[in-house]
């Protein structure tokens, strides 16, 4: 009998259900409907997996420690993050071929088809979970070359399994595909800063903040002042310059992944131009775009796309 086996209560969801629901609030679409079938599939898979790393490694799993138990561990386990990110690469190791049996927790039961199908690297697994091991061990970045090398794990890995599952990568898109994703992942974090700043995570580049004359204390207001907004301001612009160095790779492909990259794209610039709207104050709460922002930023990276091939 699997880990958690008749565990779930009837009007339960499955687990890793709310999981998957998160999708519908990321800054770009993740398997939109008008992929192919096998790539919404596998796309749901792999997000599956990335967003599972991250409740673990933001202690945001649904309560119950049924996570835990699914991953051969006590319930009470959940709370032990490092625990928990260890049970999930033992688990991911099982989706590899592992010789203790199938995978247990249903997300990667779920994945392993698609890595076998698709050929997917496990590198980029691993260092999925390697960037959350990280964030329960370093809590503050002192140089922007400190959170670029953090992306590479968190964020850049993610593009490069998609370029994987469509067929596509080259080196030349794994190097657009890099500069998006450490884009998306930048815009997020300027999102996010005060809900960061409540798990006692900074992302804010420490030798940026003694530029803008920026307190940790500054952070922790209810909205920002003009040093706060400076430096909210100029993260920007280095993610928007990032966008703009890997928005070529949209017209390096065709059909309806040249639409897939374009959402992820014009996700990017669309919460970009959200934090710009909002003053650059995101201290009272994310600004997030609204769909009709979304939707005419992809129309615009879809226009401006040059066409390779």
């Amino acid at each position: 009998m699997t880990p958690g086996h008749g565990l779930r209560h009837p009007s339960a969801p499955a687990p890793g259900t709310a999981t998957l629901a998160k999708a519908a609030s990321e800054n770009f679409p993740v398997a939109p409907a008008f992929l192919p079938r096998a790539w919404r599939q596998g796309l749901m898979a792999v997000y599956g997996f990335a967003r599972l790393v991250d409740d673990i490694g933001d202690g945001d799993l649904a309560p119950g420690g049924r996570d835990a138990v699914l991953l051969g561990l006590d319930p009470a386990a959940a709370d032990d993050r490092l625990a928990m990110l260890d049970a999930l690469e033992a688990d991911l190791l099982r989706v590899f071929g592992g010789t203790d049996g199938p995978p247990r927790h249903p997300l990667l039961l779920a994945l392993q088809p698609v890595v076998r199908d698709h050929r997917l690297g496990r590198e980029h697994f691993l260092g999925l979970i390697e960037a959350n091991r990280q964030d329960q061990k370093v809590a503050r970045y002192a140089t922007y070359g400190e959170l670029l090398a953090y992306c590479e794990l968190s964020a850049n890995t993610v593009g490069r399994l998609v370029l994987e599952l469509t067929g596509t990568s080259t080196p030349e898109r794994i190097r657009r595909s890099d500069a998006v994703c450490t884009a998306l992942q930048i815009a997020e974090h300027l999102q996010d800063v005060a809900e960061d700043l409540g798990r006692d995570r900074i992302y804010l580049p420490a030798e940026d903040m003694r530029r803008f004359r920026v307190a940790e204390s500054d952070l922790a207001a209810r909205s920002a002042g003009a040093g706060v907004r400076s430096l909210i301001a100029f993260e920007a612009e280095r993610a928007q310059a990032l966008l703009d160095e890997g928005a070529p790779l949209v017209g390096s492909v065709h059909g309806r992944l040249r639409l897939l990259l374009a959402g992820f794209v014009g996700g990017g610039r669309a919460a970009l131009r959200a934090i710009s709207a909002a003053g650059f104050d995101v201290l009272p709460g994310p600004p997030k775009p609204t769909r009709g922002q979304l939707l005419r930023e992809v129309a615009a990276v879809l226009r401006t796309a040059p066409r390779k091939g």
